[in-house]
């Protein structure tokens, strides 16, 4: 179709060359008119890093239906994909130098496991410097618990 020969990186939903171009240059990424107002909120409103939004939109890219900030009534998760019952944390060298860090960051992954989610701490570094390696992998981790959740 003529005129909408893009993407929104979050819904998918096919949006215009303006909403796309408006959307890249004013949030860095191509959002429907309606995935601008909610990523907007994130930025605003949230404690998400540069580092867990590119790799949520990377996952995105990939197909994986995560979900960007999700509150699980305990905490907040940087990224869940609820479909595979795993938590992604990505986590700033902070969570490896403080041991009430890491105390809390334990309890919080078991708190997860205890509801039958899984968490994958994915240093910062790693979303920075290796984003696209790192987001294959961490699809192929997700189709595989994906597939083993739905085998039981």
């Amino acid at each position: 179709m003529k005129g909408f020969d893009f993407d929104c990186h979050n819904c998918f939903d096919k949006i215009d060359q303006r909403v796309s171009a408006y959307s890249n240059q004013n949030l860095g990424v191509p959002l429907c008119i309606p995935c601008q107002g909610w990523f907007r909120d994130i930025l605003n409103y949230s404690s998400a890093t540069n580092e867990s939004i590119d790799l949520y939109f990377a996952l995105r890219r990939r197909g994986v239906p995560a979900v960007l900030e999700k509150n699980d009534g305990y905490k907040t998760i940087d990224i869940a994909v609820p479909e595979a019952k795993v938590n992604i944390e990505v986590d700033g060298g902070h969570h490896n130098f403080s041991h009430k860090q890491a105390m809390s960051d334990l309890q919080r992954t078991l708190y997860s496991y205890k509801k039958g989610f899984a968490t994958l701490r994915i240093p910062n570094s790693l979303a920075r410097y290796h984003l696209e390696e790192a987001a294959e992998m961490i699809t192929e981790f997700l189709i595989i618990s994906r597939d083993r959740n739905y085998s039981r």
